[in-house]
């Protein structure tokens, strides 16, 4: 998943949760970035203790709105308040209390927060290249909700069809996909699906609101040369018809195997299985992180004499 990101180079794996500058220096980094939250080893260190001290940490701020407590929080409770600026039930607002919250009080991180989509955070992830001459523009439709690796499978398979391809994803309403796929689906919302989409390395644009046929103007529109499906079941339209019909009519409809059995419904499966295990984890992550903020408060407030080191 984190090699498909269209801003990873490299990937190291099982690299070591403390990072070091030995790791820094085998493969040849400036510098270790980290966001504004805190990780700690199991005696509450500061696992970029090291990098920091010797001057190569850089941080960047978090997205507001982004947690995977808030998504955890939809798949356990089939909430669809994320669907639109509906107001959260007592039952969600609980579990955000709960889950953002311990005996300490509330931590900023692992707690529940609204995302907030702006015009700037599109810019920042679109690439804003438009289709060149020569190239293949081939179109991918759906839900694309907890975007995952049988997402990126699928679209490095459709990505190999062409020598010089140009993929668009188009994105269906959170209502569409609601309709069709029923329960609390989509577990993300359209605004936060374009996010995950438009950062994928195989993915050129996205059409924020597709419609769910493949119609006629679409395929003019885009001059698409080539649309795609996965080997998951093709739902019909509200009318009864297939939404491919047009691609298949004009011979340019083609079903890709990305050789991967994960789906968004195993996920939600394994999270639901999970939910004690995730519940305890998340509580004793959130008391670490208080208890290490608090510590950090006290010696922020004690005389500069006083502070640990100082003689």
């Amino acid at each position: 998943m984190v090699q498909a990101i269209k801003w990873v180079d490299e990937v190291v794996p099982a690299a070591p949760y403390v990072t070091t500058l030995e790791t820094l220096d085998k493969y040849n980094c400036d510098f270790c970035v980290h966001g504004n939250d805190i990780t700690l080893t199991v005696d509450g260190r500061d696992t970029y203790e090291e990098v920091k001290q010797a001057g190569r940490y850089r941080e960047c701020k978090r997205t507001q709105g982004v947690s995977t407590t808030d998504l955890v929080g939809r798949m356990l409770l089939v909430t669809k308040a994320h669907h639109s600026s509906q107001e959260m039930s007592s039952e969600y607002r609980e579990y955000a209390d709960s889950f953002g919250k311990c005996p300490g009080g509330r931590n900023p991180w692992t707690g529940v927060s609204q995302f907030l989509q702006t015009s700037q955070k599109i810019i920042q992830f679109a690439s804003g290249k438009e289709p060149q001459p020569g190239e293949t523009v081939i179109y991918v439709a759906g839900a694309f909700d907890l975007f995952h690796i049988g997402h990126v499978d699928f679209l490095e398979k459709t990505h190999r069809l062409a020598e010089r391809p140009y993929i668009i994803a188009g994105l269906h309403f959170d209502q569409e996909v609601n309709h069709y796929k029923g329960k609390n689906y989509p577990i993300m919302n359209l605004h936060e699906r374009t996010l995950s989409v438009l950062a994928c390395r195989y993915v050129s644009e996205v059409v924020i609101g597709a419609p769910y046929a493949v119609t006629a103007e679409l395929l003019s529109h885009f001059k698409v040369d080539l649309v795609c499906h996965g080997k998951t079941e093709i739902i019909p339209d509200r009318d009864g018809s297939d939404p491919y019909q047009e691609p298949k009519r004009r011979g340019i409809f083609r079903q890709i195997d990305s050789g991967s059995n994960l789906t968004t419904d195993l996920i939600v499966q394994r999270i639901i299985t999970n939910r004690l295990e995730y519940e305890a984890r998340n509580q004793k992550k959130e008391a670490k992180e208080l208890a290490f903020l608090e510590a950090a408060r006290q010696q922020a407030a004690q005389p500069l004499g006083e502070r640990d080191g100082d003689f």
